[in-house]
């Protein structure tokens, strides 16, 4: 079976994230960068099926130079083949590349790398990405390439004839029945992700990597500025260290309607 799944450089999540004056840029100098959690778990199902099944997973992605850390990661917990569709960003995830260039990028790529190896019987993209959510890529894609998709999921069997999906509702879960080819949309939870071991990391390093010199027209869309929201600040009043703090507590409670 061969799974394809597609990731994207990101800042790590809960962190910091400042814009540079001019409000066009993430500032990167103390930023540190990951895989998106939804698509770590992307990466950690395609594993989880490629050794099931005797399959082989790539792993893809369209980003700076600086994104080879986040292939090689994958390589590290169990993917095959690397590939990298280098873009002239920063490091900083924000980029020119609005959804619908990043979706024709990528689905240039599929169809280059399909021409190549045979048909990929499912593609994994995050349900969104951690940094722009704009949850349009992976169904852009799909769209292109004529494929059913689903986001959301939650589980995923697959069998010779096709593969059954299950996306959490308030309810229980929704069942998909889809044919192979497919696309689908992870959602974090759906596996808790591996940590690759010394000797997947040593490996990772020997990966061979391939690059794309893809590009596409923009889509349309352009960012105008980012901006922090105003930062909330709280008071923190200490009513006491020891057993003389019993009635500020007492009065406390009272206040805010507890007694």
């Amino acid at each position: 079976m061969r799974i394809l799944c597609c990731v994207k450089r990101v800042p790590a999540p809960g962190a910091k994230i400042n814009v540079t004056e001019d409000g066009q840029a993430v500032e990167t100098a103390h930023l540190g960068f990951t895989t998106s959690p939804h698509e770590e778990c992307a990466v950690e199902e395609a594993v989880q099926i490629a050794e099931r099944t005797g399959g082989e997973v790539t792993v893809l992605t369209v980003g700076p130079p600086e994104a080879e850390e986040q292939l090689r990661y994958a390589a590290s917990v169990g993917c095959h083949n690397l590939v990298l569709v280098p873009t002239e960003a920063t490091s900083s995830s924000c980029s020119s590349l609005d959804p619908q260039r990043t979706a024709s990028i990528i689905t240039e790529a599929v169809e280059s790398l399909e021409a190549d190896g045979g048909v990929f019987d499912l593609i994994l993209f995050g349900n969104e990405s951690a940094d722009s959510g704009g949850f349009q890529v992976g169904v852009r894609v799909a769209h292109a390439l004529g494929r059913p998709i689903v986001n959301g999921i939650k589980g995923i069997d697959v069998a010779d004839d096709g593969i059954t999906a299950r996306r959490a509702v308030d309810a229980g879960f929704e069942v998909y029945e889809l044919p192979r080819p497919a696309v689908l949309g992870i959602k974090e939870g759906i596996n808790l992700p591996r940590y690759p071991t010394m000797k997947g990391r040593l490996a990772s390093k020997k990966a061979e990597m391939a690059a794309m010199d893809l590009d596409a027209d923009n889509g349309g869309q352009t960012m105008v500025k980012l901006h922090r929201p105003a930062e909330t600040v709280k008071e923190t009043a200490i009513l006491g260290t020891d057993e003389d703090a019993a009635p500020a507590i007492v009065d406390l409670l009272e206040e805010i309607g507890v007694l």
